[in-house]
Order: C-alpha cells, then sequence, then structure tokens
C-alpha cells in the first residue's frame, strides 16, 4: 500500500529546506534518552542545538536491543536501570520543546514498547510531545499498516534505514512509505581512511537520492571530524551516536560531552 502524505512541511522538511538554501549539510546526534540518568540526560540534548546539532535521534531503551552494539547497548541498559520508559522519553521531549521549537526530534528505537504502549494513543502523545519523526529498526516496509502509516497520517515522519545490502529489488520496498529523510548505515566494516569510505558510499547514496528523491543522511561509524566533513561531502548529512554515546560513558561532564559534538558538528557543517 502506497500513500500520498499530506504536503505539510515537517520540522524535518523544514531543517533540510533551510540548510540547502545556506548551502550546508545535515549533523544529525544520536543519543540514548535516559543515559545515564534523566536530568544528565536532559541537560545533554538541551545543549545539542547550541553545539550545531540540526537533527536529535532520542534512542529509546530497549531490554533486548538487538540490531545495536556494544556501546549504544550498555548506554540503554544505562537508561533502564536508572527507571527510563517512554513515557519518560516523551516527557523529555516535552521539556525540551518548550525551550526549542525548531530543531527536529526523531525517536529511534524497536516496536515492542511503542505497541506495549498502544500505536494510537502513542502517536497522539508523541505527536503533543512535539516528536518529528520515528525510526524504528524492527519494523521491515512488509508491516507498514501497524506503524508506519499511522504515523505519516499523524504528520510523524517515518525513517527509513537502508544498508549496502538493499539492492536495486528491496530499494523501492523500503522507500515506499518513507518520508523525512533515508537513513543510510554502512554495516559493512571497511578499514581504510575516511576518503576511501567516503568513495565507497558516494554511489550507495546517489542510488537512494535517485529513488527516493529525499535527503540521505549516513551513519558511519563517524567519530572525527574528519571522517564528519568526508562522509557529508558525498551524502546530505552524517549521524553521529556510539562516538558521543562513547564520551558520555567516561563519565564526561555535559558540557565536555557538548564541546565534543560541537568538532563534529563543525565538520559535517564544513562540508
Amino acid at each position: 500500500m502506497v500513500v500520498n502524505w499530506s504536503t505539510e512541511m515537517t520540522r524535518i522538511d523544514q531543517t533540510f529546506k533551510k540548510l540547502k538554501s545556506e548551502g550546508k549539510k545535515a549533523f544529525v546526534s544520536y543519543i540514548m534518552a535516559g543515559d545515564p540518568d534523566f536530568e544528565t540526560s536532559l541537560e545533554l540534548v538541551m545543549g545539542l542545538p547550541a553545539a550545531g546539532v540540526d537533527i536529535i535521534e532520542l534512542g529509546l531503551p530497549f531490554t533486548d536491543p538487538m540490531a545495536d552494539g556494544p556501546t549504544i547497548q550498555l548506554a540503554g541498559g544505562r537508561s533502564l536501570d536508572s527507571g527510563m520508559t517512554l513515557v519518560k522519553t516523551l516527557e523529555m521531549a516535552k521539556r525540551f520543546r518548550e525551550k526549542d521549537d525548531s530543531t527536529p526530534i526523531v525517536i529511534m528505537g524497536y516496536y515492542n514498547p511503542i505497541y506495549s504502549y498502544g500505536v494510537e494513543q502513542f502517536l497522539i502523545d508523541a505527536k503533543s510531545a512535539g516528536i518529528d519523526g520515528l525510526i524504528v529498526v524492527d519494523l521491515p516496509p512488509e508491516e507498514d499498516d501497524e506503524l508506519c502509516i499511522p504515523a505519516q497520517a499523524a504528520g510523524i515522519n517515518f525513517i527509513r534505514l537502508a544498508t549496502p545490502t538493499t539492492d536495486e529489488h528491496r530499494l523501492p520496498k523500503v522507500l515506499q512509505n518513507t518520508s523525512g529523510f533515508v537513513y543510510y548505515v554502512s554495516i559493512t566494516g571497511i578499514t581504510g581512511a575516511a576518503e576511501a569510505q567516503a568513495i565507497d558510499v558516494g554511489p550507495e547514496v546517489a542510488r537512494i537520492q535517485k529513488n527516493s528523491g529525499l535527503p540521505v543522511v549516513v551513519g558511519f561509524g563517524i567519530n572525527t571530524p574528519e571522517k564528519a566533513k568526508a562522509i557529508a561531502e558525498v551524502a546530505d548529512g552524517a549521524v553521529v551516536g556510539s562516538a558521543i554515546v562513547s564520551e558520555l560513558a567516561k563519565g564526561k561532564p555535559v558540557a565536555d560531552v557538548l564541546a565534543f559534538v560541537k568538532t563534529l558538528a563543525d565538520g559535517a557543517h564544513s562540508a
């Protein structure tokens, strides 16, 4: 089932439009909501826009995060141990929205907590908390009726992941009800210089852009300003997650983590 959505621009659409008009690429950062606790996490989220973050991905902690690497798994564990829930994650977004009404927030996680909450109620509450998009890693396009289509109808972008294994046959299916942007995850652990990695990613990004007509951001084990710049040069933006979460895991003060984020954002924006 392919549905045409309303033409109303979401915060995500507006962000990419603004960046394009400025000739800039997007810098997207991921943090786990509630890691290591609610207040620290909220302080970090509040500081991200000033550190140059264009779009915030807020990780929703889950007990069985099968698609995450060890850094994110541990962050989810710390978050759950501190008592974080889906309700509190929405509360965090709501608190952020009191101060910032323009930076998009995307919730990234697994379907189970949303299913348990109740899809209809979740969409009402997410919308009122100021959530702009969802990335649900374990819901394939075959199950679009579950959450993807109701989310789009509620005015929330449903963002898909594409990988190097998403071939020509699969790609149209993955993209059919996607909106906002496409998140390209390079999982083929390529070693070597950031420039070489960017050369590999470039054609893939172009292929997805051509098929989707949407911006494509790349998450790629980016952990330096140089890598952020190299990837942003061949895509519409760069995503950094684990590198930021790792800094927090070392027990660094929020101000130091934000200073690190700013170096990455500056790298992406210099592309």
